[in-house]
């Protein structure tokens, strides 16, 4: 018996093989057998579907209020050398006259 690995969405041990798909029953994900092995890494991506990397140029796309201050980032800001973080804000930058902050990457588009 063939062991499979687990879900990558809920974390299953019940997967099963459909084809050449790998599919959960409790969450009903499907992916591909060869995905599994390239998807230790996670992928930012922008709001147009590009995949960001460190040190990359971005625009923001919509006016962002700086919380606790009364300081706004304004649209077409763009942002130089960012680098890529885990949590809710997945990119950490320095805006000119703003300072260090953590943006979302579904409010940036790759310049």
């Amino acid at each position: 018996m063939s062991t499979l690995p687990p879900c990558p969405k809920c974390g299953s041990t019940y997967t099963y093989e459909d084809g050449t798909m790998l599919v959960c029953p409790e969450c009903a994900n499907e992916w591909s057998a060869t995905e599994t092995a390239s998807s230790d890494e996670k992928v930012v991506k922008d709001s147009n579907g590009n995949p960001l990397a460190d040190g990359d140029t971005v625009t923001v796309i919509k006016d962002l209020k700086v919380k606790g201050s009364s300081l706004v980032v304004k649209r077409g800001t763009k942002v130089k050398n960012i680098r890529l973080v885990d949590g809710d804000h997945d990119i950490d930058c320095k805006i000119d006259g703003i300072g260090q902050m953590g943006l979302k990457s579904e409010f940036v588009k790759k310049a």
